[in-house]
C-alpha cells in the first residue's frame, strides 16, 4: 500500500500536468481559430480555379497541355502529411494507418512508389503557413517537371482534411494529373451544366495561354490548401486531445483525493483505537 506522501505527491504531480494540458488546449484553440479562418477563406478560391480549369478544358485541345494527360500509373509519387508536434491525439496514427494501406494497395498493382513526408513527426513542416509554402513544396517534389518528362505517372497526397473542430477526414487525393472530368450522376444536373456554359468570354492573351498558366498555378494552390487544412486539423485535434486529458486529470486527482482522505481517516482512527486501547490497559 503506497504512503499518504507518496499519494501526495502524486496529486500534486496530476494537478501539474493538468495546468500543462489546459494551457495547451488554451494555445491549439487560440490556434485553429487562425488556421480555421485561413482555409475557409482559401477554399473558395482552390474550388474556383477547379471549376475555371474544368471549365477551360472543354474548350480547348488538351492534348496541348501535359498536366491533363492521363496515362498508365507505373511510377508515382506520395506525399504524407503528417503533423507538425506530438500530443494531437490519433492523428498521426490515422495517416499513417490510411498511408500504410495505400502503399500497399499502389504495390500489389506492379507501381514503383516515391514517399514524400511532410511533418515534423517524419521530416518538417513550416509553423506559419503561406502561399509561398505551397509553392516550395511543389518544387522540392519536382512534381510538374518529372509529370511532364514522363518520368513519374501521379502524385498522390494523402493528409487530414479539417471538418470541425472535434472531427478530421483522412483524404488521399489525386494532385497529378489534374483531373478536368466534372463527375456529375444527375440527367438535369447535366442539361444545367451543358447550358451554363460560358460561350461568350475573350481570353487574353489565349484561352490556351491561360490554361496553362492555371495548371502551373493550380498545383501550389492545391499545395497550399492541402497544407492548411492538415495544420487546421492539427489543432482541432491536439485541442481535443487536450481537453480530454485535462478532463481525465481531474477524474484522477478526485479518486486520489479520495483515497488519500480515506486512507488518512483509516490511519487516524487506528492511532485513536490504539490510544483507547492502551488506556483499557492501564485501569
Amino acid at each position: 500500500m503506497p504512503s499518504l506522501q507518496s499519494v501526495r505527491r502524486k496529486i500534486d504531480s496530476v494537478k501539474k500536468t493538468q495546468k500543462i494540458t489546459k494551457a495547451m488546449k488554451m494555445v491549439a484553440a487560440a490556434k485553429l481559430k487562425r488556421t480555421q479562418d485561413r482555409i475557409l477563406a482559401a477554399r473558395p478560391y482552390a474550388l474556383k480555379m477547379r471549376d475555371t480549369i474544368r471549365t477551360l478544358s472543354r474548350r480547348v485541345n488538351r492534348d496541348a497541355h501535359p498536366l491533363l494527360k492521363k496515362r498508365e500509373e507505373r511510377r508515382i509519387v506520395v506525399a504524407v502529411v503528417t503533423s507538425d508536434r506530438g500530443l494531437c491525439g490519433a492523428f498521426n496514427a490515422n495517416i499513417l494507418r490510411t498511408a500504410a494501406a495505400g502503399l500497399k494497395e499502389f504495390e500489389s498493382r506492379g507501381m514503383q512508389i516515391e514517399v514524400a513526408v511532410i511533418g515534423r513527426k517524419v521530416v518538417d513542416i513550416f509553423d506559419k503557413l503561406s502561399f509561398e509554402h505551397g509553392m516550395l513544396l511543389g518544387t522540392e517534389l519536382q512534381a510538374i517537371d518529372d509529370y511532364v518528362t514522363g518520368r513519374i505517372d501521379a502524385v498522390y497526397a494523402i493528409y487530414n482534411e479539417f471538418k470541425s473542430a472535434i472531427q478530421q477526414r483522412v483524404v488521399v487525393e489525386r494532385l497529378l494529373p489534374i483531373d478536368w472530368v466534372v463527375e456529375i450522376t444527375d440527367v438535369k444536373e447535366v442539361e444545367r451544366t451543358t447550358e451554363q456554359m460560358p460561350g461568350g468570354y475573350l481570353y487574353e492573351p489565349s484561352e490556351d495561354e491561360v490554361l496553362q498558366e492555371l495548371l502551373h498555378r493550380n498545383f501550389h494552390v492545391q499545395a497550399y490548401r492541402m497544407l492548411l487544412e492538415s495544420s487546421a486539423a492539427e489543432q482541432g485535434a491536439r485541442m481535443t486531445a487536450m481537453d480530454g486529458a485535462t478532463r481525465n486529470a481531474g477524474e484522477l486527482i478526485k479518486k486520489l483525493t479520495i483515497y488519500y482522505n480515506k486512507t488518512r481517516q483509516a490511519a487516524i482512527t487506528k492511532e485513536l483505537m490504539d490510544i483507547v486501547g492502551g488506556a483499557e490497559a492501564l485501569k
